[in-house]
């Protein structure tokens, strides 16, 4: 078989070119890092967890009416995605305050918002993804009034989607960030939800115990992430059959 051409790779995920133009071949690593990087770690079962997570949650926001760049699921680990121009932005939406909108405004992690808070960071680790103010998007040209509000639209239908989803299991859906890209037709472009969602990128509490679901238990040395991915899967029916809940600690990456 041919060697695939790599088109990025990221921290968590390679992108390779796709079998047809404007498309590309998505592969969930096993890698896991927190505070940008500084700390570091392989989990087993991570990538497949989170390629079947993000195929559930993309395919669930395509059925209402929210536009992805998923296509299809190739296997365990790869999914075929349109290839789609990333706005520099992470779309950061909060229901609950906790992780760095705790510490910063001195709340007690887990106290409910008045009202989901859409808020942006500049892509860029070199400077730790800060937080910028709409007008910052538009004044540096990252994308314009009129997109800034369609991504406060769809990243607030997203959230009702995912709380709504979240809630039947018996999650709470405390935070979740997502990356907006454009399609172009021409002069013409629309906006889709690209990257992935998976618990990498949410913070979900169990509504009862407030036991934590996502990678702040790798960030803060809370157990097993595979086993808290695992849960997650699980009560979404979406678990893959070849993981199972696994014991052994993660290898750290030198």
């Amino acid at each position: 078989m041919a060697r695939r051409k790599k088109i990025y790779e990221g921290k968590a995920k390679v992108l390779y070119e796709g079998p047809e133009p404007g498309t590309l071949v998505q592969y969930f690593k096993d890698d896991a890092t927190a505070g940008n990087g500084a700390k570091k770690a392989t989990i087993d079962g991570k990538g497949v967890l989170n390629n079947r997570l993000s195929e559930f949650f993309m395919t669930g926001l395509q059925g209402i009416g929210v536009p992805t760049h998923f296509i299809k699921r190739l296997n365990m680990r790869e999914q075929l995605i349109r290839q789609v121009e990333i706005i520099p932005l992470e779309v950061i939406v909060r229901n609950y305050a906790a992780g760095s909108m705790a510490k910063r405004l001195g709340m007690e992690e887990g106290t409910q918002l008045p009202r989901p808070i859409v808020e942006f960071s500049y892509k860029n680790d070199a400077l730790g993804d800060p937080l910028v103010p709409e007008e910052y998007v538009v004044t540096f040209g990252w994308a314009s009034q009129q997109d800034l509000d369609d991504i406060v639209s769809i990243a607030l239908r997203v959230n009702d989607f995912m709380s709504g989803v979240m809630h039947g299991v018996g999650i709470r859906l405390i935070d979740f960030k997502i990356e907006i890209g454009r399609i172009w037709d021409n002069d013409y472009h629309r906006l889709v939800v690209a990257d992935e969602i998976s618990p990498d990128s949410c913070r979900l509490w169990d509504i009862e115990t407030g036991q934590k679901l996502d990678k702040d238990v790798f960030r803060r040395d809370l157990g097993s992430l595979t086993d808290a991915y695992t849960e997650v899967a699980r009560r979404l029916g979406v678990l893959p059959s070849n993981v199972t809940h696994r014991p052994n600690k993660p290898t750290l990456i030198n």
